[in-house]
């Protein structure tokens, strides 16, 4: 009888990829006393961290710098823009995902959790192996995250790139056009454009970022309007062709755009192919996995967080999941937060933040009866003017009840989610946060004139 080669190790908890929602399994369970091996093929951080949220946004605010220096004179500062080092850029953006990098793999370590860099698959209930090696839980978190999606026949390579290959191009192109209007496809059309760039935006349905508020919508493209981004909207991308120059893309009802690039940004793909979750048990449907509301899936002991779970692909989303899953196995019965009630934050300029329903869902599932809105225009907030951003922020009730949605657009509105999300979130009303008052001049007091008025006691709101 042979000798084999197979080692086995055993923990309390086995989770399957290294992103938002896997390392935030892992530290939560750690804490909470279990034993845990955490797997990944590629850097733990996942696509957040290395290709996606963070690199984006060092993008964008190198974008918002050259703007800042290209308008400085209406501010009375002398400053002259002379172009874009797309090299240096490089190096700052890769500073950051490095130190980032450095600092997430420095507190697995200090935490105790036993990294191991390899493929794994799914190979029983309890079981992912890593090349010979065995690793066995009590329980499984699966934590594959996504890829980014094609359309059918859509090949992607050479001036056809996805946001992995626009995030690495060492140039920046004096023509692009953009397949999708949704948070990724508005994010990079608004970099390049700061950048010098010509962009075209192509979205099959009516409006850019089509899943927030549709008054938000048009605000934005009124505002892309007016930084020369193009958009075609309601109609379908047909064909691409390449060549050495570039791309000409065909639209239906045959129009044709030429540019140097196409950036396909389709949306992303649930990464679950081929690592065996279907053999062992785990339903899957179009490529997704099905849990129930506690992410458990069909095998009992083995659980999905993040992108592989239907609904919304937020790296804070897979963060929360992976906490709660970890909280659910040590049995301590977390509380379930809807999709609807996470906060999202698309950070191109002017950025768009909103949590909640929107007035048109809200409407629908109440009736339009029940439900009462005020959007309060940023035109009379001080510091928005100090940084001439335009905008609003819209906040949605239920008539005598709760705050059960907030929508913003205008310059660094991003960075008031987190009051708004609480407002959501605590099913606050109008009248309980009224009266606490908000620090003067900043852009958090928009929200407060907007609770002011729900509440029926408008002061700076008409």
């Amino acid at each position: 009888m042979g000798v084999s080669t197979l080692s086995e190790q055993n923990f309390d908890l086995v989770v399957l990829g290294g992103g938002s929602g896997g390392y935030a399994a892992a530290l939560r369970a750690i804490q909470l006393g279990s034993t845990v091996a955490l797997i990944e093929k590629d850097r733990v951080g996942g696509t957040c961290l290395h290709r996606g949220c963070v690199p984006t946004k060092a993008l964008l605010h190198a974008a918002e710098v050259a703007d800042t220096a290209r308008e400085a004179a209406r501010f009375g500062v002398r400053a002259h823009l002379e172009g874009i080092d797309i090299a240096s850029v490089t190096a700052y953006r890769q500073g950051i995902v490095g130190s980032k990098h450095k600092g997430l793999q420095g507190l697995l370590k200090a935490r105790g959790i036993h990294v191991v860099e390899g493929e794994g698959r799914l190979v029983s209930p309890t079981t992912v192996l890593v090349g010979e090696d065995r690793y066995i839980g009590k329980n499984v978190v699966l934590a594959t995250g996504s890829y980014s999606r094609s359309l059918p026949g859509l090949e992607i390579g050479g001036r056809v790139i996805t946001s992995d290959q626009a995030l690495e191009l060492d140039v920046v192109p004096s023509s692009v056009i953009i397949l999708g209007g949704g948070v990724i496809g508005v994010e990079f059309a608004s970099v390049w454009t700061s950048f010098g760039a010509q962009v075209t935006l192509v979205e099959g349905l009516p409006h850019l970022v089509p899943n927030e508020e549709e008054s938000i919508s048009k605000q934005l493209e009124r505002a892309f309007r007016k930084r020369g981004i193009d958009f075609k909207l309601g109609v379908r991308f047909q064909g691409v062709t390449q060549s050495t120059e570039g791309v000409v893309v065909t639209l239906e009802g045959g129009e044709t755009l030429s540019a140097d690039y196409l950036l396909v940004a389709v949306g992303r793909g649930p990464s679950t192919a081929g690592l065996g979750y279907e053999e062992v048990g785990v339903t899957v449907d179009r490529g997704f996995v099905v849990t129930n509301e506690r992410l458990q899936t069909t095998v009992p002991g083995v659980y999905a967080v993040g992108d592989i779970v239907p609904g919304l692909q937020l790296a804070h989303r897979a963060f929360q999941h992976g906490i709660f899953v970890a909280e659910e196995i040590a049995g301590l019965k977390p509380v379930v937060i809807a999709d609807v009630n996470i906060p999202k934050v698309t950070y191109c300029e002017p950025e768009i933040a909103s949590v909640g329903y929107t007035e048109a869902k809200a409407a629908s599932l109440h009736g339009a009866d029940k439900v009462t809105s005020y959007d309060y225009n940023l035109a009379g907030n001080a510091k928005s003017h100090i940084l001439e951003t335009s905008g609003s922020v819209k906040v949605v009730r239920l008539v005598d009840g709760p705050i059960i949605g907030i929508h913003m657009i205008g310059g660094r509105v991003g960075e008031l989610v987190g009051e708004a999300q609480l407002a959501v979130n605590w099913e606050a009303y109008p009248e309980d946060v009224a009266p606490l008052i908000h620090a003067h001049p900043t852009q958090n007091e928009a929200l407060g004139e907007a609770f002011l008025k729900l509440a029926g006691k408008p002061l700076n709101a008409l």
